[in-house]
Formats: C-alpha cells, sequence, structure tokens
C-alpha cells in the first residue's frame, strides 16, 4: 500500500450507473431522523410518497449502488502510472461538501465518476490528507450534483507530496449564534442510517466499536453531516430543500446514538454557516459547516 505522486492526481473510478427510487429517498430521511412525530406534516413531507421531497445531502448515499456500465472504457493513464492504494484500517473521513447543480428529484439514473483532486503529505508518522470528488449527470448528459469529501489516511504519510497548500476549511464568525436547534437522536439510529449501505459494524457491533476504542457503537459521521442539513432546512427555508445549493463540514468527534445534537446557526444573507455539539458530553461534532442556498 503507497501513495505515489504526483500520479495520483491522475486517478480516476471508471463510470458507474445508478438508479434510486422513492424508497431510497425516505430511508435515507427516516435515517436522520424525519417523521419521528408522524403528524408534523413538514417532516412527513420527506418519508412519505405523497408529494415527496428530497433532502439534498441524500446524494451522500444514493449512489452506493454504483455500477460500471457495460462496455466503457477504463480511464486512460499516462505510460509509467502507478497506482495508489492507501490502508483503509487508518481512514477518517475528513471533510464533505454537496454542491447541487440542480434539485435532486425523488427518482432518476444517474452516471457517475470520480477522481483525485488533490493529496497533502503530513509526514511519515502524521498521514495525508486526499480530496476526492464525484460528479453525478443526468440522462441528458446535464450536470446534477458534484461531491467532494476529504480522507484523513493516518497510515499512509511521508509518500513526498506537498505538506502545504490544502484549502482553508469555512470560518464561522465569532458572535454567538443567531439561533440554535437540538435534534435528538434514537438509541437505535445507527442501526437504521446503516440500512443506506454504510454497514461498518462499528456503528452496529458492541465488541467492534470497543476494539476501535469506543465504548459502544457510535453514529456514522453522515448521518451527523445530515442531520445538520436537516437543522438548516428546519431553522431557516421553512423545510424547503430546493433553497439549498450546497452544504459543506468538518467532522470533529463522535456522536453516540440517543445523543442530543445542538446545532448553531449564523446567518448571512445566502450563506448559513454552523456548528454542532453535544452539549452533555462537552463535544463539538461538526466545525466549520457552510450552506449556501440558491
Amino acid at each position: 500500500m503507497a501513495i505515489h505522486y504526483p500520479d495520483i492526481l491522475q486517478q480516476r473510478t471508471p463510470a458507474r450507473t445508478f438508479t434510486y427510487r422513492d424508497k431510497d429517498v425516505m430511508l435515507y430521511a427516516l435515517g436522520v431522523g424525519m417523521g419521528a412525530d408522524p403528524m408534523d406534516e413538514k417532516e412527513l413531507a420527506f418519508v412519505y410518497e405523497k408529494n415527496l421531497k428530497v433532502i439534498p445531502t441524500a446524494a451522500t448515499v444514493l449512489a452506493a449502488g454504483a455500477r460500471p456500465i457495460e462496455g466503457a472504457a477504463a480511464p486512460q493513464m499516462p505510460d509509467g502510472w502507478r497506482p495508489s492504494q492507501i490502508n483503509f484500517l487508518m481512514v477518517v473521513h475528513g471533510e464533505q461538501k454537496v454542491e447541487l447543480h440542480k434539485p435532486l428529484p425523488t427518482t432518476g439514473t444517474f452516471t457517475v465518476e470520480g477522481r483525485t483532486v488533490g493529496v497533502w503529505d503530513k509526514g511519515k508518522d502524521k498521514g495525508a490528507v486526499i480530496v476526492n470528488e464525484s460528479v453525478w449527470t443526468d440522462e441528458k448528459g446535464e450536470k446534477v450534483a458534484t461531491l467532494t469529501g476529504s480522507t484523513f489516511a493516518r497510515g499512509d504519510g511521508g509518500f513526498g507530496g506537498p505538506s502545504e497548500g490544502q484549502p482553508e476549511p469555512h470560518e464561522v464568525p465569532s458572535r454567538k449564534p443567531d439561533l440554535s436547534v437540538d435534534i435528538s437522536t434514537r438509541p437505535d439510529q445507527a442501526l437504521l442510517y446503516r440500512l443506506n449501505g454504510d454497514r461498518n459494524p462499528l456503528h452496529s457491533d458492541p465488541e467492534s466499536a470497543r476494539r476501535s476504542g469506543f465504548p459502544r457503537p457510535i453514529l456514522h459521521g453522515l448521518c451527523t453531516y445530515g442531520i445538520t442539513c436537516r437543522a438548516v432546512l428546519q431553522a431557516i427555508t421553512d423545510f424547503d430543500p430546493e433553497q439549498i445549493y450546497s452544504h459543506q463540514a468538518r467532522f470533529s468527534a463522535p456522536v453516540f446514538p440517543g445523543d442530543v445534537i445542538t446545532v448553531d446557526l449564523w446567518k448571512d444573507g445566502k450563506n448559513i454557516s454552523f456548528e454542532a455539539r453535544v452539549k452533555d458530553r462537552n463535544a463539538t461534532v461538526i466545525k466549520n459547516g457552510l450552506t449556501v442556498l440558491r
């Protein structure tokens, strides 16, 4: 396993195709806690097929079943190119961003292609930061979504790449939050959310969690990320997902199912800054958050 620089910047994934249905959209919404009160018609719109709405951050899971396109040519690489492979047992999800070039439909078929857009060497014993991008296009060839995620590969530093120049995270305002939203998670939330595709036993198996250094299974980081988007929908857009163009955040600490997440929000025109914390544990779980409205 090794990172080869600058070869990794040419790394591509073959084009893949996927289809999602209204069931997938509703399962994601249930996974981030929508519909806890079945009489709340604003949340019901995300978990019931009548006038169904799609949470923007559902884009992080809807392509989980993407399959290679039959007969498609593999990406062409330069002569002498060396593929990079990291130690996935030492990987931590660092940041995530979803940009929606058009609102997500409740069902559709799309093509997704991925590439590595940046890599930084923190040192032999400090790991590496890798930024990957996935782009969705629809059946007309029009761009629908761009997903950008950073991975902290703790076991892959010292490959000789650049150590500086990594994009700076968004800074939230220094003033007090303009408003805060408390969102409760259920003790079984990770067991439901994992049905979206991420079945890492860290989120379901007590023994696996203990081996990873946690007293019990933790909530998926992307579930917490979706919960912060839910907070923006609730507090800022009156549950209108079409107002959201992009949603980005940095993961800073785990959430345990059953925690109450407090999302602090700052509104500056079309920019909504946010951070999330668990007050009972004095833990900030999401930092440097930014939602951009259309």
